[in-house]
């Protein structure tokens, strides 16, 4: 399904459930317009089609004691199909990366990632990330305070 096939209620829907992933489908229904049964048909639907990718709950990370974000950008050796799959397989294994993006400009990959504190950060970038073998450059910026977060896709 591409965008060009979504309707107006679709957007709707997509709008609501980035808001909202966990409200009911009455209340969905509610929100944009139509009886319960075909707003949840057109949710199968977005979710079979992959638009919807899955749901989640949103965390608060220092509640849970990781107060600390980072985002690490990485320059590998070589840039080799191989290399660059090696090192976005290897991420899968580190927990504190929580998302990777392979970037083009003066970095190879661009890494978010999540902490408890300073040092357990500092320990994953020597001992793990510039000990991989495919590593090159690191170059890691600390956040003072995020300010803004919204979803994904701005719809």
């Amino acid at each position: 399904m591409f965008r060009a096939e979504l309707d107006a209620i679709d957007i709707k829907i997509l709008r609501e459930l980035q808001r909202d992933g966990r409200m009911t489908n009455v209340d969905l229904s509610e929100r944009v317009g139509i009886s319960a049964p075909p707003c949840l048909r057109r949710v199968r639907k977005l979710e079979e089609s992959g638009i919807i990718q899955g749901y989640h709950a949103l965390l608060n990370g220092p509640k849970l004691g990781f107060d600390l974000v980072a985002f690490c950008m990485v320059g590998l050796k070589h840039q080799s199909e191989a290399n660059l799959k090696a090192f976005a397989a290897a991420t899968e294994n580190w927990p504190l990366v929580r998302q990777a993006w392979m970037v083009n400009g003066e970095s190879d990959f661009l890494l978010h990632c999540v902490a408890e504190n300073l040092t357990g950060f500092q320990d994953f970038v020597i001992e793990t990330l510039t000990a991989n073998e495919h590593v090159d450059t690191v170059r890691t910026m600390l956040t003072i305070r995020q300010v803004k977060r919204l979803g994904l896709v701005e719809i």
